[in-house]
């Protein structure tokens, strides 16, 4: 059986310039906007294909190095071709931020745009890294998305990948299960609360500040929310379905996205939150 080019874009996390469109582009500048007026060394925690590294240095002539920490090779390809301008200031290293490893520099920026999620229920262990290398005086950027969520911890994406398994067949009384069976954490289960997350880092370092936005994704069509969906979940929920079944899944995901966009004006809209922090002391 050959896989649907939507399924291997899946597999590989391929097109997410396009997706970071439609939700996490407007990030940038929130974020960048806190950073230190001249920073020297930015390490990018969960770097994917490298626009957040490339944005530092082209705004920061003061930047002598910058490090990206990425787990997938597809997107550490990426970022080299995307990066390659930048010579010997950019560091590219394959990474588990779920047991990051050392390393020998000490950063004085530190960012981790949508990502700390995918770490639950770990998420201790990069904040204790952030401590350890943080220069005096650094800061450390987080955002995190909060979608509500229901009694059964799904909200926010699992919303739309339970529309897209009931108008597959699947019960939606038993879309929970589903999720259990094949160890698939809500999406909105992974996200701690806010209050949750502050004590976690107040652990490690000092926040010395917050900010919060709307974050709103609109599209144009079914299939631009299901390249979406493959290129910023990958098969991370299309797992729970059969394998003969997965090109069906991805197109109802798109389906289901578009069914909202036309009957609200939005796929979805959720609090993000962006962390200032720096070290302790």
């Amino acid at each position: 059986m050959t896989s649907s080019a939507v399924e291997i874009q899946a597999s590989t996390l391929a097109g997410y310039a396009d997706a970071s469109r439609l939700r996490q582009a407007n990030d940038q500048d929130w974020v960048l906007g806190q950073a230190p007026a001249a920073p020297r060394v930015h390490v990018d925690l969960g770097s994917g294909i490298g626009q957040l590294l490339e944005t530092t240095l082209e705004r920061c002539p003061s930047l002598q190095r910058a490090v990206g920490l990425e787990q997938s090779e597809h997107r550490l390809r990426e970022a080299a071709d995307r990066l390659r301008r930048f010579g010997d200031r950019v560091r590219l290293r394959q990474a588990d931020l779920t047991r990051p490893e050392p390393l020998e520099i000490s950063p004085d920026l530190v960012t981790m745009t949508s990502v700390l999620h995918w770490l639950h229920p770990v998420e201790e262990r990069i904040f204790a890294w952030v401590g350890q290398h943080l220069a005096p005086g650094g800061t450390f950027l987080l955002t995190t998305y909060h979608p509500a969520r229901d009694e059964h911890g799904l909200g926010g994406e699992d919303d739309i990948v339970r529309e897209a398994l009931v108008a597959l067949g699947t019960d939606r009384a038993l879309v929970p299960r589903l999720f259990a069976e094949h160890d698939v954490l809500p999406i909105a289960t992974r996200t701690r609360d806010a209050e949750g997350l502050h004590r976690l880092l107040e652990q490690r370092l000092r926040v010395a500040a917050t900010a919060e936005r709307d974050a709103v994704v609109q599209v144009g069509s079914a299939a631009e929310y299901e390249h979406f969906h493959a290129a910023t979940f990958g098969d991370y929920y299309s797992r729970m379905v059969e394998p003969g079944l997965r090109a069906d899944f991805f197109r109802a995901v798109g389906e289901a996205a578009w069914r909202r966009q036309r009957e609200r004006g939005h796929v979805s809209s959720m609090p993000v939150r962006l962390w200032k922090t720096t070290t302790r002391g």
